[in-house]
């Protein structure tokens, strides 16, 4: 089958050792520490509509805002021969430490960024600046000065980034809930290098997950982005951003008109955060979720397919003192609906560590209101959420009883269930995705301790309607179902 798009990175990156030029391609209070002034603004630019038609004046707003648009270069060493992404990743073919450490050389990025307050904070991708040793920063006038990190965050791709300068223009923030499909928007930077190229196009969507982190929440776009876009505003017909450009999918390393870009609402916590303490602190919840899928939602006795499946949770943690269980199904948090299993981690994220906030679950097809008290993520691999590996679901198993020997092999708590030895071709089990190895540790909701347990459960399983297994696999739990 022929590969679709590939995702590349919208920065620009240069080798100065070989002279290569190649390309380069989350929500708290806001504030800022030690003045009452605001980080940004979020005035509207005060700009007319264009006379002949009804549509943003975009020739006025690129005037106004363009420069208060900066280009961004920095230097990194990295190992010589180690491959480089085009586009502005770290290397996966980094320094070996189990042979000789290989010479290192000098990297030179190049991106863009936004200045948000005339005290200088200019708003970045965490990409850009990632590893530097050295940032430079050039402003509209020609200017160029040394720019300082003042925090970065890996998980949205965000940094903020500090000049030695006042009185410097700035772009407003929106606000990107408000952002509609088909609305259009523009976008500014420095693609292939070339300073503040101007581009302009619509909303192609909103809520994109590409796969970039756990809070994916992406702003499409086919307002051209290119290498070295990342970091630009996004901005609408007010003037106001409301996106930072970060990503294109391409299969030619330049836009084909799919763009993508960080909501702005996400960088205002993260900002906030970081000029205040340089990092983000994130809520923890310490549960492993899933999707509902429509087969799961059958045999969970639910009829709408919305929430987030409770596969784990975690001993100790804020969900299991509030007394959240596997199996239960999560429906509302903090007021909100959880409408995909997606919506849950950003939304416990962006939760004040400390505070007390209603969960709403589904469990046993009657609803539970509890109250979670959201502790702190202290560890950097942590998630805040657990995203359980998806099988697709609907038995040609070949199952034995978990002894103590092979709990122990398997580094089990306990000798409880059964291992699935083996997986019939084309049956049930393999359309499902259950494979050898598996440890199923409940049927249709009731625990079996043995192989003898589960057949009885199996022959009491209604005719027609999916079965439903937890299956332990690598040390996280999840909910499959089975066509019967």
């Amino acid at each position: 089958m022929r590969r679709l798009a590939l995702r590349y990175r919208a920065a620009w990156v240069a080798v100065l050792a070989s002279a290569v030029m190649g390309l380069v391609a989350l929500a708290p209070h806001l504030g800022h520490t030690n003045t009452a002034a605001p980080l940004w603004s979020e005035r509207p630019v005060p700009v007319a509509p264009a006379a002949a038609v009804l549509a943003a004046n975009w020739v006025e707003l690129t005037r106004v805002l363009k420069p208060a648009v900066v280009n961004i270069s920095s230097r990194r060493l990295e190992a010589r021969g180690a491959m480089q992404n085009p586009f502005g990743n770290l290397s996966p073919f980094g320094d070996d430490e189990r042979g000789p450490r290989r010479p290192r050389h000098t990297v030179r990025s190049m991106g863009s960024g936004f200045i948000i307050n005339p005290a200088g904070y200019i708003v970045t991708n965490n990409h850009v600046v990632e590893g530097a040793t050295d940032i430079r920063v050039k402003i509209d006038d020609g200017r160029e000065m040394a720019g300082t990190v003042v925090g970065r965050d890996p998980k949205t791709d965000l940094a903020l980034l500090k000049v030695e300068e006042t009185g410097l223009p700035v772009i407003p923030l929106g606000d990107s809930t408000q952002l509609q499909v088909g609305e259009p928007v523009m976008a500014i930077g420095n693609p292939f290098g070339l300073e503040r190229t101007v581009t302009t196009g619509i909303v192609s969507a909103t809520g994109r997950v590409i796969g970039q982190g756990p809070y994916d929440d992406f702003i499409q776009t086919d307002a051209s982005i290119n290498p070295g876009n990342s970091g630009g505003p996004l901005i609408n017909g007010r003037g106001q951003a409301v996106g930072i450009n970060a990503a294109i999918f391409s299969q030619s390393g330049g836009s084909v008109g799919i763009g993508f870009a960080i909501p702005v609402n996400q960088a205002k916590s993260v900002v906030t955060q970081l000029v205040a303490s340089g990092k983000v602190t994130r809520g923890w919840l310490g549960v492993t979720i899933q999707p509902l899928t429509a087969e799961l939602a059958k045999g969970f006795n639910v009829t709408e397919g919305t929430g987030a499946l409770v596969a784990g949770v975690q001993d100790g943690s804020p969900a299991a003192r509030a007394g959240v269980k596997a199996g239960d199904i999560i429906t509302h948090y903090d007021g909100q609906k959880v409408a995909t299993s997606a919506d849950l981690p950003k939304l416990v994220a962006a939760t004040a560590v400390g505070r007390q906030v209603p969960v709403t679950v589904v469990r046993e097809g009657k609803k539970v209101a509890l109250n979670v008290t959201v502790a702190q993520m202290d560890e950097p691999g942590q998630p805040v959420v657990a995203q359980a590996e998806e099988a697709k679901g609907p038995l040609g198993l070949t199952v034995e009883t978990v002894t103590p020997s092979i709990a122990k092999e398997l580094k089990l708590s306990e000798p409880r269930g059964v291992i699935v030895r083996g997986v019939r071709s084309g049956s049930p089990a393999e359309n499902a995705g259950i494979r050898a190895g598996d440890v199923i540790t409940e049927v249709d909701r009731q625990a079996v301790a043995d192989a003898a347990q589960m057949k009885r459960a199996l022959e009491k399983h209604p005719k027609g309607a999916p079965v439903v297994v937890m299956v332990r696999r690598d040390g996280t739990s999840l909910y499959v179902a089975l066509a019967s």
